[in-house]
């Protein structure tokens, strides 16, 4: 099995040219993110840290922190003194984190909008961004803009604690398994952040926490990238609706 595994290793992330020029935190993490969603690690089986750390040609610092990123997204779970293990059911924990995040991204719009206190400037500069590395198919690119693009309203809400729950999501990784997901449109993805800043712009507060949240609303929603939850039909070539 250790065999057929290896020989697949090309195919899931694990050569270590793959590392030249990304950071080996994010590279390791979106690795395993790839195998796990792919079905390379099956439900119940353990992740062992040194194995994947010989593997990958690195320490095991780097896998730990990216096994624990991973834990907070419901993927992986850690038992004490036995190790960490991949999730039996996942769909659930990953569809609950869009339910949360939708909550805390909603009143954060609702506050920068009353108080006109949002960089919308910064927020059009993170959206054209976006759809420049979406036409580019760069991925990460799309990540990196959309994490900076919703972290500028959490910020600008200026309340510690919304913001400390936000952050502790792992929006990163979150965004990461998002992207994963087969037949995504990433144009219409970043393109889907427009009525975000055209309704906060207008000062509806209302109007504003509703588009943020139907915005999440729609990543609730998607199928899951997972062989055992979600198959290539679901996934299809989705697009969000536009928000009214």
């Amino acid at each position: 099995m250790d065999d057929v595994r290896k020989s697949k290793a090309a195919g899931t992330g694990a050569g270590k040219g793959d590392f030249v020029n990304t950071p080996l935190r994010q590279r390791l993490k979106e690795a395993l993110l790839r195998r796990i969603l792919g079905g390379h690690y099956h439900p119940g089986e353990r992740l062992i840290e040194l194995r994947i750390a010989e593997e990958f040609g690195t320490s095991q610092g780097p896998v730990r922190e990216a096994l624990r990123e991973l834990e907070a997204t419901g993927l992986v779970t850690n038992i004490p003194r036995r190790g960490t293990y991949v999730a039996e059911v996942m769909s659930e924990g990953l569809r609950e984190i869009y339910t949360v995040r939708g909550a805390l991204e909603e009143q954060a719009t609702r506050i920068v909008t009353a108080r006109q206190a949002c960089d919308i400037d910064a927020l059009q500069r993170a959206t054209d961004l976006m759809h420049e590395a979406a036409l580019a198919g760069d991925i990460h690119g799309v990540i990196e803009h959309s994490v900076t693009f919703h972290r500028t309203i959490m910020e600008a809400a200026r309340n510690r604690l919304l913001f400390n729950i936000w952050q502790s999501l792992q929006i990163e990784t979150r965004t990461t398994i998002t992207m994963l997901t087969e037949g995504l449109d990433l144009v219409w993805i970043a393109d889907s952040h427009q009525p975000i800043i055209d309704a906060i712009r207008s000062g509806d507060a209302e109007l504003a926490a509703r588009v943020a949240r139907e915005h999440q609303d729609y990543f609730e929603h998607l199928p899951v990238p997972a062989a055992a939850t979600a198959s290539k039909e679901e996934a299809g070539k989705v697009r969000p609706a536009r928000s009214r």
